[in-house]
C-alpha cells in the first residue's frame, strides 16, 4: 500500500457515513491479515489491518496522483467479503462493509473495476446480472409441472439468477424442484417478476442499484403475500435476512435446512448408494455467516456408502474462499493471483471424487477452474447428489 503522506477528515467522514465505522473498533492487532485468504498466495502483500488505520486518517483514495488512486482502488476491491477477518478479529470489526464503505463512495465517483461496471449495467436493466430477459426467468422449469405461486403455496422457491438461466446451474434448481417435490413440500416460483437479490452488487458499492433491488422484490413479494421462501443460494439466503427490512416477517430459509428437517421427518430417504468419495466445501456465506455447519454434512452421510472426507484445517469456519464472492466471480486477475486455486489445491489432495457445494457460484468457480487446471474432480450441487440417491 501506498505510505500514509496526508490526513483527511473529509474523506474519513464521509466513510464512516457511508456504512464504514467498524473501522473505529479497529486497534491493529494484524490477525485479520493472518486469516485473509489473499495471503495464501506467494508474492502477495494484501495489508488487510492497514485499511481501517488509513480510513481513520482519511487517507485512502485521497491521492490526485491517478497511480496512487488506481492502486487504493484495485486493493479495495480485491477483498471478496468471504469474513475470514471477522471471524478472526477480536473485536468482530466487519470489514467487509467498512470497505463496501470506501467501494460505495468510489462507484458514486465512477472509479471502480471496468469488468463490474457491465455485470451492474446489465443487472439493473434487466434484473439479473447476465443481462438475460426476464421473460425467460421461469423456463428452466417449464417441463416439471411447478405452478406459479399464487398465495395457496406454503413456500416461494427462489433459485437465484445463475441457475435461472445458466445452462449447468439450471440442472440444479431443477434437482432442486424435484427434491421439494417428492418431499410433498407445497411451493411455487414467482418467475419473471423477481429481481436478482442484490447482494453482490451491494459488495461492490453499487448502493442504489441495491435499493433498486430491494424494492422491486419488496414489492413483489407483498404483491404475493408470501410467507415462506427457500434459496438455492446462500447469498441470497443472507441479505434476504439481513438486508431487506420489508422482509423481518418472512421465513427466509436455505434448500439445506429445507431438506435436512424433510430427511429427519422421514419425507425424503436415500436408498440408491453413491459409490464415492466426496468432499464438502463450505461456502462462506452459508458457513460462516450464516453459521449452517452440520445440516449438508448430516445429508451427505444419510447416503448410502457416500465416503465423506474433509480438506484437512481449512474446513468449516476455515474454510477457503472459493474466490466468487463480491463479484469475484466476473473479475479477471491473473491465474497465479486466484483464490480457487488454492482452492483447488487443498480439495485434490483429499483424492476425493466428487466435490459437494452448496452455492451456485462456488459451483460455477470450481468447474472454471477444475477444467482449467485439468483437475478430474466431478462438481456438484448438494441437491444434485441427494436427488440421485433417491429411489425411484
Amino acid at each position: 500500500m501506498r505510505g500514509i503522506i496526508n490526513i483527511n477528515p473529509e474523506i474519513r467522514d464521509a466513510i464512516l457515513e457511508s456504512g464504514g465505522d467498524d473501522a473505529i473498533k479497529c486497534y491493529s492487532c494484524g490477525r485479520c491479515m493472518a486469516a485473509c485468504p489473499w495471503n495464501l498466495i506467494d508474492d502477495l502483500d494484501y495489508t488487510t489491518y492497514r485499511f481501517c488505520q488509513r480510513i481513520k486518517l482519511g487517507a485512502i483514495v485521497d491521492s490526485e496522483a491517478k497511480e496512487d488512486i488506481a492502486a487504493d482502488t484495485d486493493e479495495v476491491f480485491r477483498c471478496i467479503g468471504c469474513d475470514s477477518c471477522r471471524h478472526e478479529c477480536p473485536r468482530g470489526v466487519n470489514l467487509s462493509d467498512v470497505l463496501r464503505a470506501v467501494r460505495r463512495i468510489l462507484v458514486d465517483y465512477d472509479s471502480y473495476p471496468a469488468e463490474l461496471k457491465g455485470v451492474i449495467s446489465r443487472l439493473y436493466s434487466s434484473g439479473n446480472p447476465l443481462g438475460e430477459s426476464s421473460a425467460k426467468r421461469a423456463d428452466w422449469a417449464k417441463d416439471l409441472g411447478i405452478p406459479h405461486f399464487d398465495g395457496t403455496q406454503e413456500f416461494v422457491y427462489f433459485p437465484c439468477c445463475l441457475p435461472a438461466y445458466d445452462a449447468r446451474l439450471k440442472l440444479v434448481a431443477e434437482a432442486t424442484a424435484s427434491l421439494l417435490t417428492k418431499a410433498g413440500i407445497s411451493f411455487g416460483i414467482i418467475g419473471e417478476e423477481e429481481f436478482c437479490c442484490g447482494e453482490a452488487v451491494r459488495r461492490v458499492g453499487a448502493e442504489k442499484v441495491f435499493q433498486s433491488a430491494v424494492n422491486n422484490n419488496t414489492r413483489v413479494f407483498q404483491k404475493f403475500n408470501v410467507k415462506n421462501v427457500i434459496t438455492t443460494s446462500p447469498h441470497c439466503f443472507k441479505t434476504f435476512q439481513t438486508d431487506y427490512p420489508a422482509f423481518s416477517d418472512i421465513q427466509i430459509m436455505h434448500v439445506v435446512q429445507v431438506l435436512h428437517q424433510c430427511l429427519a421427518d422421514g419425507k425424503l430417504k436415500p436408498e440408491r448408494p453413491f459409490k464415492k468419495k466426496v468432499v464438502y466445501h463450505d461456502p462462506c456465506t452459508l458457513g460462516r455467516q450464516m453459521g449452517i455447519y452440520d445440516q449438508p454434512r448430516e445429508l451427505l452421510q444419510s447416503i448410502p456408502e457416500l465416503n465423506l472426507v474433509e480438506v484437512p484445517v481449512f474446513n468449516r469456519e476455515f474454510s477457503v474462499c472459493c474466490g466468487a464472492g463480491a463479484m469475484g466471480l466476473w473479475r479477471d486477475w491473473p491465474q497465479d493471483q486466484r483464490l480457487v486455486k488454492i482452492r483447488t489445491e487443498q480439495i485434490f489432495a483429499t483424492g476425493a471424487d466428487v466435490l459437494c457445494v452448496a452455492c451456485p457460484y462456488c459451483l460455477q468457480m470450481f468447474e472454471e477452474n477444475f477444467k482449467s487446471m485439468n483437475v478430474d474432480i466431478e462438481v456438484m450441487d448438494i441437491s444434485e447428489i441427494l436427488f440421485s440417491s433417491l429411489g425411484q
